[in-house]
This record gives structure tokens, C-alpha cells and sequence, in this order.
């Protein structure tokens, strides 16, 4: 099993910037794809980013590009740089992992989550 916490959530004006951190901690072989969701309000889990641990590879959905990116440090910490923030980009955030990247960007794939972090972009 994987533990993952997030942090570096809050508030930032619009086209502020603000990154997220997931650290993890467990059995390393269940994070071998980890990504990142969001939540808002009164609508399903949304699928943001995520990148396999074991090839770098690294996908987006599409309101993100360009303004996001994923990486994870030499200490495992995986972080979510956000760029050019919109109010629409408001949510809980989720950090996940799970043994493989075969589900993209659908949470249903993922085992293993974080407890989230409020990101509202005013």
C-alpha cells in the first residue's frame, strides 16, 4: 500500500500561480503511475495529470496544457506546478497513485488517494 499527502494548497488571484506536493510513503511498487485530480463542487473527479515513475511519461488533459506540469523530485515528493490560474481551475486537488497508467486519466484506475487539498482561484 502507498500513503500520500498533499500539500501547497490556497487561494491566488487569477493568473496567480500556486504548486502542489504529494509526498508517499509504503510500498514503493504501488506508484509506479501517479496523478493528479480535482474536484469541484457538485461535479465528478476530474482527471488533471499524470506522469509513470517508471518511463517519465507524462500526459495532460487538455484545459491544462500549457499552463501545468508534473514532476517528481529525487525524493519522491510529486509536484503540481500550476501557471495562469483560473477561476475554473478551483477545487479540491488529489493526489493518486496506482501500479500502472493504463486508466490515463480516469480516477476509477487509480487505488490509492490522498485526503486533497483546496485550491480556489478567485
Amino acid at each position: 500500500h502507498v500513503q500520500l499527502v498533499e500539500s501547497g494548497g490556497g487561494s491566488v488571484q487569477a493568473g496567480g500561480s500556486l504548486r502542489l506536493s504529494c509526498s508517499a510513503s509504503g510500498y514503493f511498487d504501488s506508484d509506479n503511475c501517479m496523478g493528479w485530480f480535482r474536484q469541484a463542487p457538485g461535479k465528478g473527479r476530474e482527471g488533471v495529470a499524470y506522469m509513470s515513475t517508471l518511463n517519465w511519461y507524462q500526459r495532460y488533459a487538455d484545459v491544462v496544457k500549457g499552463r501545468f506540469a508534473i514532476g517528481r523530485n529525487a525524493k519522491k515528493i510529486l509536484n503540481l506546478q500550476m501557471n495562469d490560474l483560473r477561476p475554473e481551475d478551483s477545487g479540491v486537488y488529489y493526489c493518486a497513485a496506482d501500479r500502472s497508467c493504463r486508466g490515463g486519466l480516469s480516477a476509477e484506475s487509480y487505488a490509492y488517494w490522498g485526503q486533497g487539498t483546496q485550491v480556489t482561484v478567485s
